[in-house]
């Protein structure tokens, strides 16, 4: 197979067939790039860079890892590894993604730096394969593979969704130098005032009525998250596994 042929990093061997042991190891650069991203952000873990972390020749390490694109693949997928899914499917469909759904948007928090290394097309990595056969496996039994598709892309926009906000946020804050209480205490008057114009009615609603925006990050993820289950809910056959033993909720129909 050609250099042209590869679309991924694992469909190139890590190590010739023959020759002397690799001083390295893509496990290794990854750890490192990691390691570097969560300290310094995606755009600091250059060759460069993790060569200097473990003592390596720069352009040595292109032996291991050829491109840009193959190592946020390898970075990418080894954070998905951290998603706790032993046990996945238990049989309580609910609790599964429950579970699911919160390890993924804490991966999310504790390495903010990916929100940018997502790519459209998927890289089939050894942890998200396992994500794969554990997450879509706990509706697998209740639903065709098209429907787990459309439910699991549901579940996992408003996980990424989610995070992706809280991400945004904590960079502004720290890129303002503003926090979001202070944030809010300035731009009070400026709200005032478009509440006195009474021009914009439905803003002076969420302004003054609306619950959600008062409750913390982890409220407000838990809430979208049960209302996404509810949905999901909705989309199975009635009894199909725990957590659905009533009609579909109103607010999914």
């Amino acid at each position: 197979m050609t250099d042209a042929e590869y679309v991924n990093i694992w469909m190139r061997p890590e190590r010739p067939a023959r020759g002397p042991k690799p001083a390295y190891s893509r496990d290794r650069i990854t750890e490192a790039a990691v390691r570097i991203a969560d300290a310094e952000g995606l755009e600091a873990a250059t060759m460069r860079r993790i060569a200097a972390e473990i003592g390596a020749g720069a352009m040595s390490l292109y032996r291991y890892v050829p491109s840009r694109d193959d190592l946020v693949q390898l970075m990418a997928d080894r954070l998905m590894g951290e998603i706790d899914v032993d046990g996945l499917p238990s049989g309580d469909w609910r609790a599964d993604l429950t579970r699911y759904a919160h390890g993924l948007r804490d991966m999310w928090l504790r390495h903010p730096w990916i929100a940018t290394a997502h790519r459209a097309l998927p890289g089939f990595g050894p942890h998200q394969l396992r994500l794969i056969e554990a997450v879509m496996g706990v509706l697998d039994a209740h639903v065709p593979i098209d429907e787990n598709l459309g439910l699991m892309a549901l579940l996992n926009a408003y996980v990424e969704g989610s995070a992706r906000d809280e991400v945004n946020w904590a960079e502004e804050v720290r890129r303002s130098g503003v926090s979001e209480t202070e944030w809010l205490a300035r731009s009070y008057p400026y709200v005032q005032q478009l509440l006195e114009s009474g021009q914009y009615p439905i803003f002076g609603r969420i302004a003054m009525e609306a619950r959600q925006p008062r409750l913390s990050r982890d409220e407000q993820f838990r809430s979208g998250l049960e209302r996404v289950l509810d949905c999901i809910a909705a989309a199975l056959p009635a009894g199909g596994g725990t957590g659905v033993t009533a009609p579909a909720p109103p607010r999914c129909r």
